[in-house]
């Protein structure tokens, strides 16, 4: 009987954690297109259903110079496939790609 009752505890809390997903999402710096203030300088950011957060797994400059007229984060707002999820307000990217349009 302890025997089920560990067993149905631990299915109820693998059931309500959160689970990743990959979607298509805009992704830009977080203070220059998405108005976040919450931390200085430039960081890279996602918008989900017109949220925004923060990204941890991926950096602003990994896809080029964020400060780059026709690329850069700072600048344009680009389209992206993540698969993560959003944890304490950020996401937490398990792969960022950039789709190219």
């Amino acid at each position: 009987m302890k025997n089920i009752l560990i067993f149905a505890l631990f299915g109820i809390v693998a059931c309500s954690s959160p689970k990743e997903k990959t979607q298509i999402v805009e992704a830009s710096c977080g203070q220059c297109k998405f108005g976040l203030n919450s931390q200085q300088g430039c960081d890279l950011a996602i918008k989900i259903d017109q949220n925004a957060y923060f990204i941890d797994g991926a950096h602003i400059d990994d896809f080029g110079d964020a400060h780059d007229k026709n690329i850069g984060f700072c600048n344009v707002v680009r389209k992206a496939e993540v698969t993560g999820k959003v944890e304490n307000g950020r996401f937490k990217a398990t792969s960022f790609k950039i789709i190219e349009e």
